[in-house]
């Protein structure tokens, strides 16, 4: 958010009702949440990785992984929340990766969730937690998915299709689906 020069754009965008341009940086960023396609995890604990700032207490956090199902995972592990994260998560699946960013959103409860092909790199069995977990730990939030495949948001409430950087379409899933078949 505000990724570029505000004189060079036109109109103003709200969250909430509240005029973005209007509150600093730091705040407007701090209700973000981004979900990259390749999962950013840090050198250090899982709970770090959760939390780094220490903002939650740890059953919020044991939680966050119950929600997207990494609890087990994690409990049969001896270091529990302290169990050690190389950097890049190189030690864990690519899903497990995905799925302790997503519990990172959760914990932080952003306002706004941006989702960059998450799901790209996962098995079909982790994607189709993913979307569960999504739909309904979200639900409440506004969520911006990037995605190449269709079924990856087919139960948005609405879908905007680029094409070279241009608008060609902004409706309904439903509306979406008829359209390209």
């Amino acid at each position: 958010l505000r990724f570029v020069n505000r004189s060079c754009v036109d109109g103003k965008i709200f969250i909430d009702g509240v005029d973005i341009s209007r509150i600093t940086l730091n705040h407007l960023r701090s209700h973000l949440s981004v979900i990259p396609q390749q999962p950013i995890l840090f050198n250090g604990t899982l709970r770090y990785n959760l939390d780094p700032f220490n903002s939650y207490s740890d059953e919020q956090c044991w939680m966050a992984l119950e929600d997207v199902q990494l609890k087990q995972f994690v409990s049969n592990h001896s270091a529990g929340l302290l169990m050690s994260i190389s950097e890049s998560g190189k030690t864990l699946s690519v899903g497990q990766c995905q799925l302790i960013c997503i519990a990172r959103a959760i914990l932080k409860k952003s306002k706004i969730v941006l989702i960059d092909e998450a799901t790209a790199n996962v098995d079909q069995k982790t994607d189709d937690l993913i979307q569960i977990v999504l739909k309904d730990k979200f639900q409440d939030r506004t969520v911006l998915t990037i995605a190449h495949r269709l079924n990856t948001v087919a139960k948005y409430d609405r879908i905007l299709v680029l094409d070279t950087g241009m608008i060609v379409n902004f409706d309904t899933p439903t509306n979406i689906l008829q359209s390209y078949c």
